[in-house]
């Protein structure tokens, strides 16, 4: 994958879940993408350090102590880097002593172990809204897509779409009848592990052109991928 692709901040939530457990990691990324948001997972802090020098997130899960270059030394590399990605910082210690040291090393949130998932879906949610990509609901003509509540709809009539749909148009949106590749969409609305050979990306874009109905509303551009058209490229509300 390239990195200018990897480097694109289109479409729907990502975020990079740092956790030495790698049970309990594992379970983080498949509740998260259960609810929608594209996820990878480092299970130490090297790992973490060479994924985020390629590929920019929206939010990172970050456990504290871990092994190899330890939660601290990632968070204050996150904080000193231009990206603006917003850190929970996940620790088993959950003194009031902990959770200001974690805050003075610039994490946004801080949640201790162990914790509801619910409320750490809620906690991503919240800092994906803070990042510096793009305001919670987007308009585009008659198009509205409601980032939060995962809702769009087209000149006032919802439309119903899956995860994956509702991802590509959202990364579609973003870029303002910009050119989305493929491989973009693949990197920002899957994870690391979708197949890049897979004909995943053009049927999913075959299902939501046909969803949003007529006049049609994406064009494929042969060769680059794929852009909105017939939208009015007004500002996003």
């Amino acid at each position: 994958m390239s990195l200018s692709s990897r480097l694109g901040h289109h479409g729907s939530v990502r975020v990079l879940v740092v956790e030495d457990q790698k049970v309990l990691a594992d379970r983080i990324a498949e509740g998260l993408r259960d609810q929608a948001m594209a996820v990878d997972v480092a299970y130490d802090g090297a790992a973490a350090l060479e994924i985020l020098a390629f590929t920019r997130y929206d939010v990172i899960v970050l456990d504290r102590d871990l092994p190899r270059v330890h939660g601290d030394a990632v968070c204050a590399h996150l904080v000193a880097s231009p990206a603006g990605a917003r850190i929970l910082m996940l620790t088993a210690a959950a003194s009031v002593e902990d959770r200001v040291d974690g805050l003075d090393l610039g994490a946004d949130d801080y949640l201790g172990k162990p914790f509801a998932f619910a409320e750490l879906v809620a906690r991503v949610r919240s800092l994906a809204r803070r990042s510096p990509s793009t305001p919670p609901v987007l308009q585009r003509g008659d198009l509205t897509v409601d980032r939060v509540r995962r809702r769009a709809s087209r000149a006032g009539r919802p439309v119903a779409l899956t995860r994956k749909e509702f991802g590509v148009l959202e990364a579609l949106l973003t870029a303002d009848g910009g050119v989305v590749s493929a491989e973009e969409l693949l990197e920002r609305v899957w994870d690391v592990n979708a197949d890049p050979f897979s004909n995943t990306v053009s049927v999913t874009v075959s299902r939501l052109r046909r969803k949003l109905g007529s006049p049609p509303l994406i064009e494929t551009v042969i060769g680059s991928g794929y852009r909105l058209c017939g939208l009015w490229r007004g500002r996003a509300s």
